[in-house]
């Protein structure tokens, strides 16, 4: 039987006040994919920052396997530092504990073979903040990898990507869970949600949790996003879902 990677137990969230993240439960095994749905502020980020152990539980208790290497959205990210592609690959490194020392030999192949594998191994000399979207994506991708964790915590990394890249980045993620590295992804696309090993619904609590298919209903989906979702019949195919989303980043 394979181990758990990420634990879960009536886990409850908080920043300070009542619980922003409640009656979460799940375990996933190690080398599987988990895809995160939820509205705008329903948790999906409080549950990231919960498993890097940025934020305690207010009560319940999780536990993940080594240190998770955390992917923030591009569109968070600051784009006039000064910064190569390959500089911001080699901040992988300073997971390692090293921060106030010169970067070794050994890190900087790290991080070019890291570039290599999300194809930019030719932009590494550069500026972060020149590279499209989908670029810059892949070089946070790079980051993760030199961190070399065993679960990575995505956090809605193919929104506003150009489809070449989120076809290279899709093959990554194959790549890395045949590697047995566990990928945790948050996103609004309900279709996507389905190629996943499991889902998690959220909305200010778990909804639910399982394999896509018979988690993914229509009632389960109404719970998760109220008037935030709009179901199209298809048929005797599966349900179709399109989210209508504000932009509010707040859990």
């Amino acid at each position: 039987m394979t181990a758990a990677a990420v634990v879960a137990q009536d886990l409850a969230v908080a920043y300070g006040g009542d619980p922003v993240l409640s009656d979460v439960d799940f375990s996933l095994e190690a080398g599987s994919s988990l895809c995160l749905l939820g509205p705008n502020g329903g948790g999906k980020t409080t549950l990231f920052r919960a498993l890097t152990g940025e934020l305690a539980p207010a009560s319940g208790a999780v536990s993940v396997t080594g240190r998770p290497a955390y992917v923030a959205q591009t569109e968070r990210t600051r784009l006039d530092f000064p910064v190569s592609a390959l500089d911001v690959a080699l901040m992988g490194s300073l997971a390692n504990g090293r921060w106030w020392l010169p970067a070794r030999r050994a890190d900087r192949a790290a991080a070019q073979a890291a570039l290599g594998r999300v194809s930019l191994a030719d932009r590494a000399d550069e500026r972060f903040g020149a590279l499209s979207g989908g670029q810059r994506q892949r070089v946070l991708l790079a980051r993760a990898l030199v961190q070399d964790a065993p679960v990575l915590l995505l956090d809605e990394p193919l929104a506003g990507v150009d489809p070449a890249s989120a076809e290279q980045i899709d093959a990554l993620f194959d790549e890395l869970r045949a590697e047995g590295r566990t990928l945790l992804v948050s996103t609004h696309d309900v279709d996507s949600a389905r190629t996943f090993d499991r889902v998690i619904c959220l909305n200010e609590r778990q909804v639910a949790f399982g394999e896509p298919g018979p988690t993914l209903t229509r009632a389960v989906l109404e719970q998760t996003y109220g008037g935030e979702i709009v179901l199209l019949e298809d048929g005797d195919g599966p349900l179709r879902a399109v989210t209508v989303q504000h932009h509010d980043h707040s859990h």
